[in-house]
């Protein structure tokens, strides 16, 4: 901890990157730490301590770094967070609504301070904007998620690959490739279809899991990695698997 400045107002200062964001060299802790430092001194905020979750996601508020700023709040060691901007903070907005209600209301009593935000939180009118920001947020992320869903259906149909090569499929030697050269087309593994015909076959006759994997293995059918043994789990995922 810092001295502390008699007069200031006391913040905490808190910074987050993800796994991806540092891998691309993004939004970076050293970034973040000089922005959140200018504006402590450019608002003449008593910046006590600057806390870090490196390689965190805002999926959660599980999180050691933020679980201690926000510990700070609560023991009124400091009367405001001090962050970068708001997605550093969480990217939920259930999240985002419960740490308006515990800290940045009249009744929690604590300030968020943004540097690339300017929304107010100690009044009403600014907590409705923070709310409407992260709903639209929110809306956004739902929608490119549907999108993606969306063109993942359309490949499937098209048998075109999408991550692994699912059980029963093969790509196409001399088929269409993809943007990084690779065969991009799916086409039937005559052998492993007719290990599915037997796993839905036996599924149908009442056989569990377990069972059908006795059976495969008794029959020497190997998994997509060449492994002689069956988890009821991968039977689980090749029989639930849908192309919509």
């Amino acid at each position: 901890m810092t001295m502390t400045l008699v007069g200031m107002p006391r913040a905490i200062g808190y910074i987050r990157v993800s796994t991806e964001e540092q891998a691309r060299g993004g939004f970076s802790l050293l970034d973040q730490e000089s922005k959140v430092r200018k504006y402590a001194d450019l608002h003449e905020l008593n910046l006590i301590d600057i806390i870090a979750d490196e390689g965190a996601s805002a999926k959660t508020l599980k999180r050691p770094g933020i679980a201690k700023a926000l510990e700070v709040l609560r023991n009124r060691q400091a009367e405001g967070l001090l962050i970068a901007k708001l997605d550093r903070l969480t990217r939920r907005l259930k999240d985002w609504s419960s740490l308006i209600d515990d800290y940045f209301s009249e009744k929690g009593g604590c300030k968020l301070h943004s540097v690339q935000d300017h929304v107010d939180t100690s009044t009403a009118t600014g907590r409705m904007m923070l709310n409407i920001i992260f709903t639209i947020a929110q809306w956004e992320r739902e929608t490119i998620s549907e999108r993606t869903r969306d063109g993942l259906k359309i490949k499937r149909r098209a048998n075109e690959r999408c991550g692994n090569v699912r059980y029963g499929y093969d790509l196409e030697i001399g088929g269409p490739v993809n943007k990084r050269g690779g065969a991009a087309r799916l086409v039937e593994n005559v052998e492993e279809q007719a290990a599915i015909a037997t796993m839905k076959a036996l599924r149908e006759d009442g056989a569990s899991l377990r069972m059908i994997a006795e059976v495969l293995e008794k029959n020497g059918i190997k998994t997509k990695e060449g492994l002689t043994k069956w988890s009821a789990e991968a039977i689980r995922k090749i029989l639930n698997w849908k192309v919509a």
